[in-house]
């Protein structure tokens, strides 16, 4: 494939837990064709160079994918903005879950869609691809089940923000 497909393909079957940018993919391809862990066959479309991993690239895969593995620190722009949530605007925060129920529920559909198209496929292969699809159902019932619980807090803290009676420190 040329770097643009490895590109591609990483989008299309790998998108909804794995990105590369053409920024990594290019000097990675140049590393491994220095290492002779891919080799350059020609061109491809729009003259772009192909390549193809050679016995020695998939030896290193293998050796790569055994490796423990490393999972970074997350990085969540829509919970940094909850934990500060007083200083949102008015309805920001509503505004957030709501944006965070949308994108799941576009996820679930997306899902959906792979495991429609890849149904009566029992091929070992599609097994494991299987485990990582129902990896992202899971995830993203459970952001909607998260979201719903938001927006029970959300519900809660406007009813006592609008009745003086049930503000912290009202009473007596």
């Amino acid at each position: 494939m040329t770097g643009y497909e490895v590109r591609s393909v990483i989008s299309e079957t790998l998108g909804h837990f794995w990105h590369e940018s053409f920024g990594q993919i290019y000097p990675a391809l140049q590393a491994l064709e220095e290492a002779g862990h891919v080799r350059r066959t020609g061109r491809g479309p729009g003259s772009r160079r192909v390549a193809e991993i050679t016995a020695s690239g998939r030896a290193r895969l293998r050796e790569l994918l055994a490796e423990p593995v490393a999972t970074p620190p997350p990085r969540n722009g829509t919970l940094l903005r909850l934990f500060f949530g007083t200083e949102l605007a008015p309805g920001a925060a509503r505004t957030l879950v709501d944006e965070a129920v949308r994108r799941a529920d576009e996820a679930l559909a997306g899902f959906a869609a792979v495991r429609a198209e890849v149904s009566g496929d029992d091929s070992p292969e599609q097994a494991f691809r299987t485990m990582t699809l129902s990896y992202g159902e899971h995830v993203a019932r459970a952001q909607l089940a998260w979201a719903q619980e938001c927006r029970d807090a959300l519900d809660t803290l406007e009813a006592t923000a609008s009745d003086p009676k049930e503000a912290p420190g009202a009473g007596g």
